[in-house]
């Protein structure tokens, strides 16, 4: 499959952090292969890109919200964990049986209820919003 994400999510690096993506950025592809070996999953097409595209950059990995790392991914209730809040709150996934579409829906579960529900768009325009969000609000906290 071509790159269809990569380009859009190396973007960010420059747009939020004023600096050029470089490789050090993301995972390598062997990096990403050997953490999905020892998590024992398969991801979407879209969430290799991202990890190959931002994978090592904190600041992505870190903002408000937490990445796993491929190593730490891990099926639950039927949805591949992804993402979690800063307060354990709340936790991000993909449903199992969608795991083959290369941009599913994101669902999100409340740890508390333990109910899931969707985020009504892909990870593609889930994160890139997401990331709108986080890096709107760091900008308005450091103008205070």
């Amino acid at each position: 499959m071509a790159d269809m994400f990569l380009e859009k999510f190396r973007s960010l690096v420059p747009k939020y952090l004023e600096d050029q993506w470089n490789e050090a950025d993301g995972l390598t592809a062997g990096e990403l292969a050997d953490g999905l070996v020892e998590s024992k999953v398969q991801i979407p097409f879209v969430l290799e890109e991202f990890y190959l595209a931002l994978g090592n950059n904190d600041d992505f990995m870190e903002a408000y919200h937490y990445f796993f790392d491929p190593e730490e991914l891990e099926i639950d209730d039927g949805y591949l964990l992804f993402l979690e809040d800063e307060e354990e709150k709340f936790v991000w996934g993909f449903k199992q049986s969608q795991l083959e579409v290369p941009d599913p829906i994101v669902y999100r579960r409340s740890n508390a209820k333990g109910n899931w529900v969707s985020e009504e768009g892909t990870f593609s325009e889930f994160t890139l919003d997401m990331f709108a969000w986080v890096f709107e609000e760091l900008a308005a906290e450091l103008e205070d």
